[in-house]
C-alpha cells in the first residue's frame, strides 16, 4: 500500500489548531491578546479533497451524497464529489464532478444537492485532517479525511474499492478469449453484470451472443460474487463467482483499463477480457445499473457495526 503523505503545511495546522470541536482556534492574535478563531469555510477548505470514511459512521441514518461519494470537496460555493471509480483522479482534475452547492457558516454546513435537495450538518473539527459532518436530523456522524490532490492515492481507493468498479457498467462483454486453455463451462458465458444495492454480491450472466445492448440481454444465470485480495500485491484480485446451482468459477482479475478487465481461470488455463458496456455516471443512490430489470440501487455499504452516536442534537 503506497503512503499517503500531508504536505508539510498541514504539519504547521496541526500545531496551530487547538480546539477539536465546533471552535477551532489557531495560536495567534489580534493585538488585544485574544486568540483569533478559523472560519469554518478556512476548515473545509484547507484541504482540496475530504476521504469519506464510510465504516466510520456512528449512528442509524444515511444523507445519499455522503453514502454515494469517495471523496468531496468544498469549492467556492460548489460541492464536488468522486462517485465513480471509472475516471477517478482525472475526472473534473481529481475532483470529480459538481453534485450541489453548499454554504457554511457558524461550524453549521448546509448542503443543496441537485438531485437529493437540502441537508444540514455540524461540522466537527477531530484533527489536522479529519472532520465530523454531524446530521441532527438524522443523529449519524461521518468522518471525512482531508488530502491534497498531489498527496492522495487514487490507485489505492480505485484497488481497494474494486467491487464498485465493477458496478459502474451495465454489463460486462466477453471481447477476447486466448486461444490456450482447457475447455470449460465458462466458455459460454460472454455477459456478466455486477448488481448494486444489498450486501454488494450479486451477479448475473448471460450466455447472449456479442453486440446485444446490455437492456435487451436475458440473465440466463445469478448468483453470489466476491472480490479478494492476494498478499502482497494491491493490483491482482481475486473474482469467485457462485453461481447458484452450479459450481463456484475462481479467477485471477486484473484490470487493464478504465473499461476493460482480464480474468484468468486458473482451473482451465484460459484467460479472458471483458469490456464495459454502458457507463453509469452515479448522481445519487438510487441510480439502477440495468434500467429495464431493476438491478438495485448504488451506494457503498458499511461493514462495521452500526451503533449509537453519542453525540449531543445541538440543535434540539
Amino acid at each position: 500500500m503506497k503512503t499517503i503523505k500531508l504536505l508539510s503545511g498541514f504539519a504547521l495546522i496541526a500545531i496551530l489548531f487547538t480546539s477539536c470541536y465546533s471552535e477551532v482556534i489557531v495560536d495567534d492574535y489580534n493585538g488585544y491578546n485574544e486568540p483569533v478563531p478559523v472560519s469554518i469555510n478556512q476548515v473545509l477548505n484547507s484541504h482540496e479533497l475530504w476521504y469519506v470514511a464510510v465504516d466510520e459512521t456512528i449512528g442509524y441514518g444515511e444523507s445519499p451524497f455522503l453514502q454515494i461519494a469517495f471523496t468531496i470537496s468544498f469549492r467556492n460555493g460548489t460541492l464536488y464529489a468522486n462517485n465513480n471509480l471509472v475516471g477517478i483522479g482525472s475526472q473534473g482534475n481529481g475532483f470529480g464532478i459538481p453534485i450541489g452547492n453548499y454554504n457554511a457558516y457558524n461550524m453549521i454546513l448546509d448542503v443543496d444537492h441537485d438531485i437529493d435537495g437540502y441537508d444540514s450538518f455540524d461540522v466537527y473539527q477531530i484533527d489536522n485532517n479529519t472532520i465530523e459532518l454531524y446530521n441532527p436530523f438524522t443523529d449519524t456522524s461521518y468522518f471525512l479525511h482531508g488530502y491534497q490532490r498531489s498527496t492522495f492515492d487514487y490507485d489505492y481507493v480505485f484497488y481497494d474499492n474494486l467491487q464498485y468498479f465493477l458496478q459502474e457498467y451495465e454489463a460486462w462483454e466477453k471481447t477476447y478469449t486466448s486461444n490456450y486453455g482447457a475447455l470449460n463451462e465458462f466458455d459460454n458465458e460472454n455477459y456478466l453484470q455486477f448488481l448494486s444495492g444489498g450486501n454488494d454480491n450479486t451477479f448475473r450472466s448471460s450466455q447472449d451472443p456479442n453486440g446485444i445492448n446490455p437492456n435487451n440481454l436475458y440473465w440466463d444465470y445469478s448468483g453470489f460474487y466476491n472480490v479478494g485480495n492476494f498478499s502482497g500485491n494491491m493490483y491482482l484480485k481475486s473474482l469467485v463467482l457462485d453461481y447458484d446451482y452450479f459450481d463456484n468459477e475462481q479467477f485471477e482479475l486484473s484490470i487493464i483499463n478504465d473499461q476493460r478487465i482480464e480474468l484468468f481461470h486458473p482451473s482451465s488455463g484460459t484467460v479472458y477480457e471483458f469490456t464495459g458496456r454502458g457507463y453509469i455516471q452515479y448522481l445519487k443512490v438510487g441510480t439502477e445499473l440495468n434500467k429495464a430489470k431493476a438491478s438495485g440501487l448504488k451506494k457503498r455499504v458499511q461493514h462495521t457495526k452500526k451503533q449509537d452516536n453519542p453525540r449531543e442534537n445541538s440543535r434540539a
